[in-house]
């Protein structure tokens, strides 16, 4: 049994897999997610788990090089966003439009969904190199 880190079998693979560059999502209840891509469905009920508390636990473990997240963000939840960008405070962070967002999420490995309710709390991860 696994004794520290993250527990789901499912995201400590993909997180052991990822290579430079590649991206994972981590995202709210309700964005749309591609077929293609794995999803990796967490949600539970209204908040359980919450979208921070599943950033937190992936970037215990992740080496990120760079992140993005929706514009919309800012006006809608920010309070969200100052969290996000406190997480992340050693990472650049680029926003783009909600829709070009969900583009984007098509090139990851997988999204992670959350039992989050709160507007446009979603955020791609971009793996970085830990030398």
């Amino acid at each position: 049994m696994k004794k520290i880190g993250i527990l789901n079998s499912d995201i400590s693979s993909v997180i052991s897999q990822l290579g430079h560059t590649d991206k994972i999502v981590i995202c709210d209840s309700g964005l749309p997610i591609p077929d293609h891509v794995k999803r990796i469905d967490l949600a539970l009920t209204k908040g359980i788990p919450s979208f921070m508390d599943t950033l937190a636990a992936v970037l215990l473990e992740m080496q990120v090089e760079h992140a993005i997240i929706a514009s919309e963000m800012e006006e809608k939840s920010p309070g969200l966003k100052q969290q996000v960008e406190q997480l992340l405070a050693e990472t650049t962070i680029t926003q783009v439009s909600h829709e070009a967002f969900k583009q984007l999420t098509k090139e990851a490995k997988a999204i992670i969904r959350t039992g989050e309710f709160t507007p446009y709390a979603n955020v791609i991860l971009q793996a970085g190199v830990v030398f």
